[in-house]
């Protein structure tokens, strides 16, 4: 089975909800068939370069939002600094040490719902230092309008971020104070300014095969170009401090069927890489992912740039 639906989708054909789902119930060796079967389609359609992006946190904590994995939300009770926009000189700063480290992408992440119009300014005018400095810009600001993203693009803004986070279904378990058609609002929007879209979610949450899959499916009718994939590091003083991480093999399975639905798109391991993962982290590529978070994430630490371009290298692959 495996090795006809590889074969199908690397000629052009697409996976059904159906098939997904049978994906999913592999267990044991049949496991690592899968990975060979990933790994074959991430190569025929991304070839051999993993693309590398770095984040700065560029406004932390008391977030109004009551989003129960996140640190930031005003409602958790999180052990994290807490502090307002950073000076345009201290995100040009953090970009220039990510150039320097090997990465591609930078994206500017700021926490609350969305800036207000003095620092959306002040963002934009950061986003076009960044460009300058020869890095792609991205940015992470929250529930933005097409007049706010116009501006960002016509700062050198590349990319935008914004996950799903999860299904439609499982959403309102997961966040109350915004809705899963704000979010798609916000997505539309950057579709329709002709930014680049990043939109991918977190895994661990609670939620089962089927939300897994319905979130893919539902990225790839909005045209993501990069699908951020992120597992939930239960951090004590959020809503979801007492769930268990996922194991590292379901959250590896998890890169594989997203690689098997959305062949051609970016597939980004991103927070929560270095703490599930441990030491299988290096079967990333041979799961399917093409893409890296390098550094650390928004209030965790994450994997050593200079480690993962090593890792990059042993397996043959190019930061590109």
């Amino acid at each position: 089975m495996l090795a006809s639906l590889t074969d199908r989708i690397i000629s052009g054909g697409r996976l059904t909800k159906d098939e997904a789902a049978r994906l999913s119930t592999l267990e044991g060796p049949d496991i690592f068939g899968l990975f060979a079967g990933a790994n074959r389609i991430r190569s025929a359609f991304r070839a051999d370069i993993i693309d590398l992006c770095s984040i700065v946190n560029a406004k932390s904590g008391s977030c109004p939002e009551d989003c129960s994995y996140c640190a930031q939300s005003a409602s958790a009770k999180a052990d994290i600094s807490r502090y307002p926009l950073l000076p345009e000189g201290e995100i040009l700063d953090a970009a220039r040490r990510a150039k320097e480290s090997g990465a591609k992408r930078f994206c500017i992440v700021t926490s609350g719902r969305k800036p207000g119009q003095k620092e959306l300014s002040d963002i934009a005018s950061a986003v076009g230092a960044v460009r300058k400095a020869g890095l792609l810009p991205c940015a992470t600001l929250g529930l933005l309008d097409r007049s706010d993203l116009e501006l960002l693009r016509d700062a050198g803004l590349e990319r935008y971020h914004h996950n799903l986070e999860t299904s439609r279904r499982f959403f309102p378990r997961v966040c109350s104070s915004h809705t899963y058609d704000e979010k798609l609002d916000t997505i539309s929007a950057v579709k329709e300014t002709g930014l680049s879209l990043c939109s991918g979610g977190i895994f661990g949450l609670g939620e089962d095969w089927e939300d897994r899959i319905d979130m893919a499916l539902e990225i790839e009718r909005l045209g993501a170009d990069s699908v951020p994939v992120n597992f939930l590091i239960p951090i004590p003083g959020t809503g979801l401090s007492g769930r268990k991480m996922l194991a590292p093999l379901e959250a590896l399975k998890i890169v594989s069927i997203y690689r098997f639905l959305l062949p051609s798109r970016e597939i980004r391991i991103c927070g929560g890489r270095l703490q599930c993962l441990g030491s299988l982290n290096p079967f990333v590529f041979m799961a399917g992912a093409d893409g890296l978070l390098t550094g650390d994430y928004l209030t965790k630490q994450g994997m050593p740039p200079t480690a993962d371009l090593d890792l990059i290298a042993r397996y043959g692959l190019r930061a590109g």
